[in-house]
């Protein structure tokens, strides 16, 4: 049965939407997906880019509160929906998540993620081949998750999840 899956495999041409989305999940059945978040959140709250957006996000709602009048009356709900639609609206978040990326993610593709994923794919579109597989980059040691430091996430969910 697997001969008969991996001949099928071998039939369908690279970029094949089917067998993009094999590998796909192949690559999230074996967590890779999941510590790659892990390792770019562990990195994220130091670099300069996520500190200039949590500035600047912080400044702005500051700015935007300093406007009203705190009631025990005041819809609490209704005003953060409406800071949270003005910073989506102001683009600092797109800019700032550009940055943040091009400091965390970008450096670690070619060096951690594309050796890995390469690797688990040869397995895939091979399993049980004796091809010597390339060597994968030692596990860095892990930093321990901070709670509460990339709080945009959490702030300005738009109720999707990531």
């Amino acid at each position: 049965c697997a001969e008969g899956f991996g001949a099928y495999m071998a039939g369908l041409p690279p970029g094949d939407p089917q067998l993009v989305s094999m590998i796909v999940n192949h690559l999230k059945t074996q967590g890779l997906f999941d510590q790659f978040r892990r390792d770019c959140l562990a990195d994220v709250d130091t670099k300069p880019a996520y500190l200039n957006l949590k500035q600047r996000v912080d400044n702005f709602v500051s700015n935007h509160l300093s406007n009203h009048t705190w009631s025990p009356h005041l819809n609490k709900n209704q005003l953060r929906n409406n800071i949270r639609q003005l910073v989506l609206q102001s683009g600092m978040l797109e800019q700032g998540v550009d940055r943040i990326v091009a400091q965390v993610v970008d450096p670690k593709i070619n060096h951690i993620f594309r050796p890995q994923v390469e690797r688990v794919v040869r397995e895939f579109l091979s399993p049980g081949s004796s091809a010597t597989p390339l060597p994968s980059k030692a596990p860095e040691p892990k930093k321990p998750a901070k709670r509460g430091k990339f709080w945009r996430k959490k702030w300005l969910s738009t109720g999707r999840e990531n």
